[in-house]
Formats: C-alpha cells, structure tokens, sequence
C-alpha cells in the first residue's frame, strides 16, 4: 500500500468514466420468489458484517426499506409481541432512537442497558449472557468496541444478533446509506461513489455493500490509514460478480472527480481519541469543503453517518449546504432498520415489485 494511487480493480483515471462490465449476478430481486427466498434464508439470522449477505439478500433488505418507508401502516403490526434489547457500550443518538422507534412502530418492544460503564462479557461471560436472552428476547442488537463480542454473541445465542457498530463494520449504517441513495438516484448500479478520509468500520461496510450493489467505489485516505487489506479483498471479490469496482486512491481531488455522491466521517473514530492530536494535521488536506465538491458531478450530494466535527472532516458550508443529504440518512435509518428486524425476525413481505423507489431518480450517462 505504499504507492500514492493504488487500485484495487480494473477503473481508469479521472474524467474517464468506469469500466463496462457485465455482472455474473443478476442484480436485484425479479420475482416474488426470489423476494421470498431472500427472506425465508434472512429468518433467524445474524447480522455481523454485510459480508454476511449475499447479492440477492442485500437487493431484499433494500426493496423492503423502500416499501417500509413508503407504506408503514402495511408493516404496524409486523412483529407484535416481539422484544428488542439493545446493548451499547458507546453513546448513541441516531442508532438507539431509530431502533427503539422501529420496532415499536412494527408493534414490538425495544429494552436499552447501558454498558458504557462495564463491557460486555466483565460482569457475566458472553455465553452465559445469551444463554439468558435467548429466552427472553426475540433479537439482540450490539454496540461495541470490539468485534469479537459481537461475532462471540452470535455464535452463542439462538436468536439473531445484530452488529450497531463494532470496531470494524458499522452494517447498519452502510445499509440505510444506500437505500438513501436508491431513492436519489434510483439505482446504485453503475454509481460512482466516493469515500474520504479514515479507512474505518463505517468505510469498510460502506465498500462491501457498495461492491453488493454494483457501484463504482473510491476510497481516499492518507498513507497509513488505509481499509484493512481483508475488506478491500473482499469486497474486490463481491465487485467481480456485479460489475462494480473498488478503487483506493490518497489524491482526494482525483478521487472525488466525477462522483455522484461523496461521503466523509470523523478522522478520529471512538476509541482512538488519544490520536485526535497527531490525526488533525494529517488529515487536513482530506477534508470536503466547497473546493473538493466542484469536482464532483453538478448534482452531487454530500453523506456524512454523524457525527459531524464541524469545519473538521467537511465544513459546514458543505454540511448545511444543498448537495447534503446528512439529514436524510439520519432519517432513513429507522425505514433501513425496520426492513432489517422484519427480514431477522420473520415479517417480511413483498408489496409489489419495484414499487416506491426513488422519485428523484435521474439517468446517470450510459458508461459506454
């Protein structure tokens, strides 16, 4: 990773536009059978990584958050009587409030304890912990530091484990990204996606799905700061297979030219604080204000999961200016979130196919 550009997938330089590759996969659901076979194999399941979904499980989850959103009184008793706790171990605002609110809307019952103070698996092991929930809970949400609490959880418990974050994926932010890019752009197929800053969780689980959907992602980090090599390889294998690309590039101006959307996070995640001091100045040159955005298509937005350190990472020019969407992702974590619990627990259903996508859509140029 020394190079200053490095690719990780065949995608010309700047101003040219992305190779044409025809996918090995179908992308999206086409049938209500395929809808329904994504949600029969989702039933039960654990939500680690998005690595854990396949291309067709990953179109579900995206068809049913349209549908969600767009026709809630079809879903308000969904899951009645089902019970949600929630584990967190780092503050929250968006990821606690929009759980809470999904599932009560989706007529379960959501339970919050607060780990702040005292990690998971201190108190009482991990096993034994889900030995205890599983009887009780329907589905258990995580926000850790570590991972491995989260995937030791899963392998323990009977009942489906979702990862809120963790030091290395944050699934359910990447998932409701791109349903909010969906209902753009219409389509994430062929979008040309940019990344700017910290190769982190949030990074890593925006790549794979990004790569799920067929996208053109580009990262642009410092030296050093860099996506974990086992992600980009992954998600270079998922990209092979829909036709999309994963491209990681330490020129910001170069990586943001020609992108439709733009995405940025904090330099120093949770838990790494103590390096807020050293990261500032070296992240400096990464930071997307109204300059970097101008190389990026005319009608370009601007994501952030917040949040945000404002006239850090991105000005508050781009952040409160009209290419941002920040807001709109806040939002939409709920309708992704709520797609997601029915899928795990069993409450899925197909209403029409295609129905509610976006309506703002536009037709990106043909890549020929």
């Amino acid at each position: 990773m020394g190079s200053k550009t490095v690719v990780m997938n065949t995608k010309p330089d700047a101003g040219q536009e992305p190779p044409v590759r025809k996918p090995a996969v179908t992308l999206g659901i086409q049938s209500d059978t395929a809808f329904n076979e994504a949600a029969k194999r989702l039933c039960g399941r654990d939500l680690c990584s998005i690595a854990d979904l396949t291309v067709e499980e990953t179109a579900a989850i995206m068809e049913l958050a349209h549908a969600v959103k767009n026709h809630p009184e079809d879903f308000r008793h969904a899951l009645d009587a089902k019970q949600m706790v929630m584990f967190f171990e780092k503050a929250s605002l968006r990821t606690r409030l929009t759980f809470e609110a999904a599932i009560n809307t989706l007529g379960g019952n959501a339970i919050f304890v607060d780990q702040t103070q005292s990690p998971l698996g201190e108190r009482e092991s991990l096993a034994d912990m889900a030995r205890n929930l599983e009887r009780w809970m329907s589905v258990i949400v995580l926000r850790t530091y570590s991972h491995e609490t989260i995937t030791e959880m899963a392998a323990c418990s009977k009942v489906p484990v979702i990862n809120a974050l963790s030091d290395l994926e944050h699934p359910c932010q990447a998932i409701t990204d791109f349903f909010t890019l969906e209902e753009r752009f219409g389509s994430a197929e062929g979008l040309r996606f940019t990344y700017i800053g910290d190769g982190n969780n949030v990074c890593h689980s925006l790549m794979l799905i990004a790569a799920q959907l067929g996208a053109h992602c580009t990262v642009s980090c410092p030296k050093g700061f860099e996506p974990k090599l086992d992600i980009i390889h992954k998600a270079i294998e998922i990209a092979e297979s829909t036709g999309g690309s994963i491209t990681i590039q330490h020129d910001p101006i170069k990586a943001v030219s020609g992108a439709d959307a733009v995405y940025t996070d904090v330099c120093t995640s949770m838990g790494f604080e103590h390096e807020a001091t050293k990261r500032a100045p070296i992240f400096k040159p990464y930071q997307v204000n109204e300059d970097l955005m101008k190389h990026a298509q005319q009608d370009a937005v601007f994501m952030h999961c917040l949040p945000a350190h404002r006239n850090a990472e991105v000005t508050d020019a781009v952040l409160d200016g009209p290419q941002s969407i920040v807001f709109d992702q806040a939002e939409n974590r709920m309708h992704a979130q709520k797609a997601l619990l029915l899928m795990l627990l069993g409450g899925a259903k197909r209403i029409s196919s295609g129905r509610g996508r976006g309506t703002q859509a536009r037709k990106r140029p043909s890549l020929t």
